[in-house]
């Protein structure tokens, strides 16, 4: 069901308005009786990262890895780097 309120009334009522669309329902937005804009309910989001990747996957907005994932390490390890940047920083 599609509930209509003007610009006037959607800025009074706001609240309200959220409220339906929390439990389903869609609201549209009318100016001078023309309707210019709608509020409905997001669809559910995955649960799981891997539910996110494979809508994202389907969408096209994503593709796989072409080539084998290789681990990430540091380029160089130097001891006392933090106590270095504090002092440097407080110095």
């Amino acid at each position: 069901m599609t509930d209509t309120y003007s610009t006037y009334e959607a800025k009074a009522r706001l609240s309200e308005i959220l409220r339906a669309v929390e439990s389903g329902r869609t609201v549209r937005i009318s100016r001078r009786g023309i309707a210019i804009a709608e509020i409905r309910p997001l669809p559910a989001a995955p649960a799981t990262l891997e539910e996110r990747i494979a809508e994202l996957t389907a969408r096209g907005e994503i593709t796989p890895a072409t080539r084998p994932s290789v681990p990430v390490r540091p380029i160089a390890h130097r001891p006392g780097a933090l106590e270095r940047f504090l002092a440097d920083r407080d110095g």
